[in-house]
């Protein structure tokens, strides 16, 4: 317990709670005499016992949606985090184009296959540095804290894409691409833990869910930059990408307001203090190499439903997305030259309609997943995907080229709009100990294998061959997810790991398997 000058002993009245453990009452604890508060999670106020998390729910506070000031701050924050993040990744995606056929020293126009297949390798290159990206940061998350360790994330991406303004070959441009998304995967794990942890559990999924919305408001931005740059100075192109690259740096704002303003989760903080009596001062190579060593727990019996679960729901929705996403400025372009129209206006159509479409999407996850539960909101949402894509790429279905264009609002709904759901799912899923490293693994393990989907559909695309015919057959990898959300997807909507944290953090005997 806390240490304080006047202590008294007092002994806890029952109360209900919602666990697999049975606990009736609690033991005497050491308190605060004016606010009495045991470190493992339990207070009162004048006399009213309730589990730390619980009195944000039920007491009345000064607050807007149910959420404090400094609640509010952390979710702005993780917000503008995230949405940078996303701002950062799509930015190549839109000077591709143009930088790509200048560092290779060819001509765009006579050397598309060769754009495409290089377009390609660099968003694999990004995938798997995502993918490092989430694992390493999200144990460092674990062992160092969130706030801090998103605050190094947001700092690692936005300097690192600013770099890439500078680059003079394509391997530069790659390697930078690299460093960035080691930072962009970092970021989701710091930022969704800390927003699961510092929200109320009534919250919590309304939390995750406004959480995600930053995705397509940070590619709306990526799209005005674009745009402003590119209108700006038309007669000199390979400035106006540099330039692109360069306001990158704009993330750096969010920094300032992380170190001042936003509070380390004194959930993370009340477990660093008990794994520290509990264990031992061991020299920093041997903390290193404990805490990695312990993604292992993540696949122990304790463990391997939760894990097996995430990997499956994940493993899906990316490979789904980036499969169809990497490729829509492509897509459009081909439709546009089909339809004998500008290129630009069908490639800003179908962005537009794919980020609108995504915005929709991920908001409706909360309402979805609020009412009929986790799992039945995946198998819903991949089973809309795989008819989204089969209408707007399949050759089958005849649709004239710019309905295919307003189609990009369906693939926007269901691709994109289902990962609103994985910042309150993952969080849920895994007890505190494990939790950040939890996220961010299985979130971003999936990335090494979702990168074969791009390459795939850029390798095939260097020939000279319709784009659409290749994207249909993704249609078949929501399919199978249905099956997958049916079968392994754990149920989540009237029991989390949350429920468990205070169990974790007094005994070590918590029965995550439960969940």
């Amino acid at each position: 317990p806390r240490r304080s000058r006047r202590l008294l002993v007092v002994p806890v009245m029952p109360i209900q709670r919602r666990s697999s453990v049975d606990h009736t009452h609690h033991p005497h604890a050491t308190v605060e005499l004016d606010e009495v508060d045991s470190e493992d999670g339990w207070k009162t106020n004048n006399g009213d016992w309730t589990k730390d998390g619980a009195a944000d729910e039920a007491a009345p506070q000064c607050s807007l949606l149910g959420l404090t000031k400094e609640q509010w701050y952390v979710l702005f924050a993780a917000w503008l985090g995230w949405g940078f993040d996303m701002f950062d990744s799509v930015l190549f995606s839109y000077v591709a184009p143009i930088c790509i056929p200048q560092l290779l020293g060819v001509d765009p126009v006579h050397s598309q296959g060769q754009v495409t297949y290089m377009t390609a390798v660099l968003t694999t290159v990004l995938l798997v540095g995502w993918a490092t990206g989430g694992i390493v940061f999200g144990k460092l998350t674990d062992m160092y804290g969130r706030s801090k360790i998103m605050l190094v994330t947001i700092t690692v991406y936005a300097v690192a894409t600013a770099t890439c303004a500078l680059s003079f070959s394509i391997w530069f441009l790659a390697i930078f691409r690299f460093i960035a998304a080691l930072g962009i995967g970092g970021e989701w794990a710091a930022g969704a833990t800390l927003v699961a942890e510092a929200l109320p559990s009534n919250r919590r999924v309304v939390g995750g869910v406004m959480l995600y919305t930053a995705a397509p408001a940070g590619y709306f931005l990526a799209t005005f930059i674009n745009w402003l740059f590119m209108s700006a100075l038309p007669d000199n192109s390979e400035l106006s990408w540099r330039l692109v690259f360069g306001s990158a740096l704009l993330p750096l704002v969010v920094t300032v307001l992380i170190r001042y303003k936003i509070k380390e989760s004194s959930s993370w903080e009340e477990n660093r203090a008990r794994t520290a009596e509990a264990q031992p001062r061991k020299s920093l190579a041997s903390r290193l190499r404990d805490e990695f060593l312990s993604i292992r727990l993540l696949f122990t019996a304790l463990y391997r439903k939760q894990t097996a679960g995430a990997l499956s729901m994940v493993l899906v929705a990316l490979i789904t997305y980036w499969s169809c996403s990497a490729f829509v400025p492509m897509v459009s372009a081909f439709l546009a030259q089909q339809a004998g129209a500008d290129v630009q206006e069908y490639i800003s159509v179908a962005t537009t309609m794919f980020n609108f479409g995504g915005l929709f999407g991920t908001l409706a996850t909360a309402v979805v997943a609020l009412y009929i539960g986790r799992r039945a909101m995946y198998a819903i949402y991949f089973a809309f995907s795989a008819l989204a894509i089969f209408f707007t790429f399949s050759s089958v279905v005849e649709l004239d080229p710019y309905s295919r264009v307003l189609m990009m609002i369906t693939i926007g709904v269901t691709v994109f709009g289902i990962f609103g759901s994985f910042t309150f799912y993952l969080p849920e899923l895994f007890p505190i100990q494990v939790r950040a490293v939890g996220c961010g693994f299985t979130y971003n393990v999936g990335r090494y294998v979702a990168a074969a989907g791009p390459f795939i559909v850029g390798t095939l695309g260097q020939g000279d061959v319709n784009p659409m015919d290749i994207i249909q057959w993704v249609a078949v990898v929501p399919v199978i997810g249905v099956v997958l959300a049916l079968t392994l997807a754990p149920e989540t909507k009237n029991r989390s790991s949350f429920d468990l944290d205070h169990d974790v953090l007094t005994s070590s005997d918590a029965d995550i398997s439960t969940i």
